[in-house]
């Protein structure tokens, strides 16, 4: 077969067929953007116009809400870090607006242009939220004295200007208080934009196991998670039509410093009232929800209640794409039905994303609808289980009854009915889906090896992937591609059809991060892996806050089992600044810790403060320069001591996601 015209029969036909000269940037794709993204095709543009067609876009409510008691804002918002990099600016969001271009989904060019209303809006008397500066919103409640402030949002930085924009328009008062929702980053990482000096005496009301979770995911599980979520919140992805456009729920997460503040006062109970700074609070006690760690509450005063993450306007993750703990719908679902039950004469409720909804009818319908759709994927995904269906076949037959389905706020905008049925199903039986040909699989590098001989070889896999993808069979023409890019990851035509594939399925993406994979893959097939990409440096402050037992949980996990083979070693771990001594035991590969006096017959003590555990921890300070520092006192062997330092894996926060 000749080489044919075209560029995509240029693709198409491969180095097979046109010999090793591989094609420039400009013949591969003429019409892309600056970063390599290709025009959306007919079957893309058909899909979104069908997918258009089939919801009431013209509904103005929801816009309406989200202009509601509007005090103030600023044209843009730019935020950027004490070293000037960007932490949030709104302007890079000014081409949303007017109808969806082809390449988004209509309904989530919907969304997105709703979270673009950014400002200070008033919820009712004495209730405010700062909208717009963060993934997630700011709430300040007027108390007697000051500002009872819910959520400070993700980053110091971000959590300034919102708590700025505040005091410009309402006026300066202090801060008296502070609710942390649950346990994610975004709702407590900007506590020092709030509160910049000591905390002494200002309440800190979190839910029970708080300060366990919040620490646990971003230490024990951080390094992976945030490569995942630069994916899953399209990190390095131009904010454009062919480019990130938004979360589902709200624009982005901010980029900044990020810090902690351990809770005063805990709630574990429903319901639980509790006065702060004059204002009378019941809070309902909501663990294993959205997160581990999470608490709702209503104000009994102004008939408000804010439902944390329970309810927003959209279907919400029993699964994130980021990876995390799955999430209970029985109990998530239940835990609306209680709040129907104790909070429904409700005039308004807010959320700690998207905006409020008010009117009783309003509010309890709202509610119904989202305490239906958690455990209509609870309930049906079981149904199907019991029928034998396998996850993939629950998540391909799954789909929200009428009566559910045209309402926005249940439209998978972050969550989705494929995705969340999966969770369900994890939830209940794990990873194995009862297929003895999924039982122990080979590797991804390993099977696609021998997919690819089966299917003919690369030219051949190639070929009909192009057919695949010209029939606008994306799904198929990227698992096919899939394996041939693990096979052959120098292979820059399947490489660049694989990035086309991707392309179109994230084009067609209602949700948001759907749509930011998708559109990572691509362009980390086109562009190669980040240079640096996660870092601890903004962490630090949120690590000194970390208890101890997190780190050497963490430790634990950094030992190369293969180095650490028959090794048995006893260290003393003393922190003179915090008054703590833990006893480290390594031995079958596996390492331990205890909280008690130091043992005598330990191969080394070392007497550190935390916050040079933290330095260790963040790679601030290497194990030699900690070994031989005057800064550190040491008995025993010191040689010891680095040997066991050197046992500790140093994970790459860049890993390959897309190629092996």
């Amino acid at each position: 077969m000749g080489c044919r015209s075209g560029v995509f029969l240029l693709v198409l036909a491969g180095a097979a067929a046109c010999g090793p000269e591989q094609p420039g940037r400009s013949a591969w794709a003429p019409d892309a953007d600056a970063q390599g993204h290709t025009a959306p095709t007919a079957s893309t543009r058909d899909a979104n116009a069908r997918a258009g067609a089939a919801l009431p876009l013209t509904d103005a409510q929801d816009f309406e809400a989200a202009e509601r008691g509007l005090v103030a804002r600023d044209p843009d918002v730019v935020v950027a870090a004490a070293d000037g990099s960007p932490v949030w600016d709104t302007r890079a969001y000014a081409f949303q607006e007017g109808d969806a271009p082809e390449s988004v989904h209509p309904s989530l060019w919907r969304q997105a242009r709703l979270n673009n209303r950014h400002g200070l809006f008033q919820v009712t008397e004495g209730v405010y939220q700062v909208r717009g500066y963060d993934l997630s919103n700011m709430t300040l409640i007027e108390g007697a004295t000051g500002w009872i402030v819910v959520d400070p949002l993700t980053a110091r930085e971000t959590a300034a200007a919102a708590f700025d924009l505040a005091r410009r328009h309402l006026g300066e008062r202090p801060v008296s208080a502070v609710i942390f929702t649950h346990s994610h980053i975004d709702h407590f990482g900007g506590i020092r934009g709030v509160l910049p000096g000591a905390a002494e005496g200002v309440p800190i009301v979190a839910p029970a196991r708080f300060l366990e979770e919040a620490t646990s995911e971003n230490v024990l599980a951080g390094i992976a998670m945030s490569r995942r979520a630069s994916f899953m919140y399209g990190r390095r992805l131009a904010r454009s039509e062919r480019g990130h456009v938004d979360s589902g729920l709200g624009k982005s997460p901010a980029f900044g410093s990020v810090g902690l503040v351990a809770p005063t006062r805990l709630v574990d109970r429903t319901p639980q009232e509790m006065e702060i700074d004059g204002v009378r609070f019941v809070f309902q006690y909501a663990p294993e929800s959205e997160a581990p760690a999470e608490l709702t509450f209503y104000l009994p005063d102004r008939k408000a209640f804010c439902g944390a993450e329970i309810v927003t306007h959209t279907m919400h993750n029993l699964y994130t794409l980021r990876g995390a703990k799955v999430r209970d719908a029985l109990r998530w679902s239940g835990y609306i039905d209680e709040a129907l039950d104790l909070f429904g004469e409700a005039e308004v409720v807010f959320a700690s994303h998207h905006w409020p909804t008010w009117g009783n009818d309003r509010v309890r319908a709202y509610l119904k609808r989202q305490r239906d759709t958690y455990k209509f994927l609870h309930d049906q995904t079981l149904r199907l289980a019991n029928a034998g269906y396998t996850p993939r076949e629950i998540a391909e037959a799954l789909a929200l009854p009428e009566s559910l389905r045209p309402h926005f706020a249940n439209r998978g905008y972050y969550g989705t009915v494929r995705h969340n049925s999966k969770a369900v199903y994890q939830w209940y039986f794990g990873w194995y889906d009862g297929v003895p040909a999924n039982l122990d699989p080979l590797p991804p590098r390993d099977a696609a090896v021998k997919y690819v001989a089966f299917m003919g070889g690369a030219a051949e896999v190639l070929r009909k992937a192009g057919e695949s993808f010209e029939a606008g069979e994306y799904r198929w023409a990227a698992t096919v591609l899939d394996h041939l890019v693990f096979a052959e990851p120098e292979n820059a035509y399947a490489r660049e059809l694989l990035a086309r594939a991707y392309e179109q399925l994230g084009y067609q993406a209602e949700s948001g991060p759907w749509r930011d994979v998708y559109l990572s893959g691509a362009y980390e097939l086109r562009h190669g892996l980040p240079e640096q990409s996660f870092s601890l440096a903004a962490a630090v402050e949120l690590l000194e806050r970390t208890p101890i037992e997190r780190f050497l949980e963490a430790m634990a996990t950094r030992i190369d089992a293969s180095a650490a083979e028959g090794q048995e070693l006893t260290l003393n771990f003393v922190f003179t600044d915090v008054d703590e001594s833990y006893v480290l035991t390594l031995e079958n590969a596996v390492l331990h810790h205890q909280r008690r006096e130091p043992d005598p017959q330990a191969n080394v003590t070392i007497r550190i403060t935390q916050a040079l555990l933290v330095r260790l921890f963040t790679g601030r300070a290497g194990a030699r320069e900690l070994v031989m520092s005057d800064e550190l006192d040491i008995d025993g062997s010191r040689l010891d001591l680095l040997g066991f330092f050197r046992l500790l894996d140093r994970p790459d926060p860049d890993f390959a996601i897309v190629t092996p």
